[in-house]
């Protein structure tokens, strides 16, 4: 995650490189989406709240200002 306001060893500005948005999804189905703004830190930290009835996978994805996209899945089993 970069601001854009920080400069390189050789004085040239680092691009704003940050996550915008965050999103989390329990089979399909979307359980939280996220619009981060510019003063976001660095390791942003998200915690929230899903029912879930049965057992299935979460998806997680960031999206960064350059267009990449980070995705990330996670099993659960609910006994």
């Amino acid at each position: 995650m970069e601001s854009g306001q920080r400069k390189d060893d050789d004085g040239n500005i680092i691009p704003r490189s940050i996550i915008n948005r965050f999103t989390a999804d329990f089979k399909g189905q979307n359980v939280i989406d996220v619009t981060l703004e510019p003063a976001i830190s660095t390791n942003p930290f998200f915690a929230f709240e899903a029912v879930v009835p049965e057992s299935g996978e979460f998806t997680f994805t960031w999206y960064d200002d350059d267009g990449d996209v980070y995705d990330t899945s996670k099993k659960i089993t609910v006994s």
